[in-house]
């Protein structure tokens, strides 16, 4: 095994902290909505309804956006794509800061989203490229730091800018920030990988936004109206058709937009599903804990953010550290006691009560992310690192689409049985239903970790390139 182990030059950790800072802005955008969503309804005069789409929307285009980077990273120069994301992103943000009504202020935040969709797959993509393939771990946790990072913040620093100046501060501060990092990455950013002069297949591109459009929208509405609402289902179904005519197509062209050969390969495979479970972990987490803490124990939406975020910051500082230890032993050990943690942690918050403290709430949720950064990046960059270079983008990519979908389905899934649940008692939103709701909601949770578990035990590999066991020839 021929393992680069060259050392960064200067220029390229400038490059390094040139695309993590882009990233971590672009992805703070995700999360500063919420805590400005009262004030927007009132000066727009709006309901929650319509202001959640400030939101919802952003997240939708963000999901739309990955699987076609694998074509934008191939075909344009890494400071060419760099600066076009940035320039739309900050063009939103601008323009968010300035709109006058609020189907403007949706329109910022589509370009917003159009950005930020491809700095976070680019970042990725980019870091796997610069660092040698001995210190990938280390790069993608590096990465981590700002998926985890960026959206614990998100809501406390808008809610301070938000009570200190208003609202469009919020997007007035991000803009000058955004293009501060693009001067200097015109100025230090050199171009990584191979180029290609391949045009783009529109026809995968128009089956691609409607096929996952249709997915990521139709389970939005399912956790929000239930599965049997006629928009849920016509968006499910519709869905589903175009990912079948997307696959087609992609398996019949010479040149796919997404290479979906590379799912031959079983290490990649392995990898992808064992992290859109954890995906889904983090995703429900997020929704279903907040509900009880405010619901049930009586916390507010401040002090039940302020409980989570220790979670957060433990995800995102051990991040690098799982990427070092990965680098240096493996995934297995790493992927087995990361979902350990994670099936523990989900477990205990299966059994909350009325009665429960914040402390137990606090520690299973943080155990839970512990766990979580001990599995995700390794065993992400274990997949990855069983690709060619010149497939990373499209393993990214596909990887990326997976946890969005599953991140999407796993929320509207256990919301589903949270709901149920709840529906069986005599005061459905009472709070002896609502804890059952979350105790059988989080329960699942834990079967579906405890099975990634058992696929990580059956098939992780022990080196940090090495094919699961029994089948040392993965399809390249």
């Amino acid at each position: 095994m021929n393992i680069e182990t060259k050392a960064l030059s200067p220029r390229d950790r400038l490059m390094v902290g040139i695309i993590i800072t882009g990233g971590f802005i672009t992805v703070l955008n995700q999360t500063v909505m919420s805590p400005s969503l009262p004030t927007i309804m009132r000066e727009f005069s709006i309901t929650a309804a319509t202001g959640q789409w400030l939101t919802s929307i952003f997240l939708l285009v963000n999901g739309l956006m990955v699987p076609v980077t694998a074509f934008l990273i191939a075909r344009f120069s890494t400071r060419q794509l760099f600066m076009a994301a940035m320039t739309c992103f900050t063009a939103g943000s601008t323009l968010a800061a300035f709109s006058a009504s609020f189907p403007l202020l949706l329109c910022a935040r589509i370009l917003q989203a159009l950005g930020a969709g491809i700095m976070l797959p680019f970042c990725s993509v980019m870091l796997m490229l610069i660092f040698p393939k001995s210190r990938r771990g280390f790069a993608l946790g590096i990465s981590g730091v700002v998926i985890g990072l960026a959206p614990a913040f998100g809501p406390t620093i808008a809610g301070w800018i938000v009570d200190s100046f208003g609202w469009r501060y919020i997007f007035a501060l991000i803009a000058p920030l955004a293009v501060i990092v693009m001067i200097i990455a015109g100025a230090l950013l050199r171009n990584l990988g191979e180029r290609t002069d391949e045009q783009l297949d529109l026809r995968s591109l128009a089956y691609s936004c409607l096929g996952f459009g249709g997915l990521l929208f139709g389970f939005s509405q399912a956790g929000a109206n239930g599965w049997t609402n006629p928009v849920t289902l016509g968006a499910i179904a519709v869905g589903a058709l175009f990912i079948l005519f997307f696959v087609r197509r992609e398996f019949g062209i010479l040149n796919p937009m997404l290479n979906l050969r590379i799912l031959g390969n079983p290490t990649f495979v392995t990898s992808t599903v064992i992290v859109a479970v954890v995906s889904a972990g983090i995703t429900v987490a997020a929704v279903i804990t907040p509900i009880f803490l405010q619901n049930v124990l009586g916390l507010s939406a401040l002090h039940s953010g302020l409980l989570l975020m220790p979670g957060a910051i433990l995800m995102a500082g051990l991040s690098p550290v799982s990427g070092i230890l990965f680098d240096r032993f493996g995934p297995r050990t790493l992927a087995i006691g990361g979902l350990s943690a994670m099936a523990a942690g989900t477990a205990m918050l299966g059994f909350v009560s009325a009665d429960s403290t914040v402390l137990y709430i606090g520690f299973a949720y943080t155990l839970r992310m512990a766990g979580i950064s001990l599995v995700n990046m390794p065993v992400n960059t274990w997949g990855l690192n069983s690709l060619p270079n010149r497939r990373i983008a499209h393993g990214n990519a596909i990887n990326s689409t997976a946890r969005q979908l599953a991140g999407s389905m796993g929320t509207a899934v256990l919301v589903t049985v949270m709901m149920v649940t709840a529906a069986g008692f005599s005061n459905p939103s009472g709070s002896e239903a609502t804890v059952a709701g979350i105790n059988d909601a989080f329960r699942w949770a834990t079967g579906l970790t405890l099975t990634a578990l058992i696929i990580a035990i059956a098939r992780v590999g022990a080196g940090p390139d090495d094919n699961p066991p029994g089948n040392r020839k993965g399809a390249r």
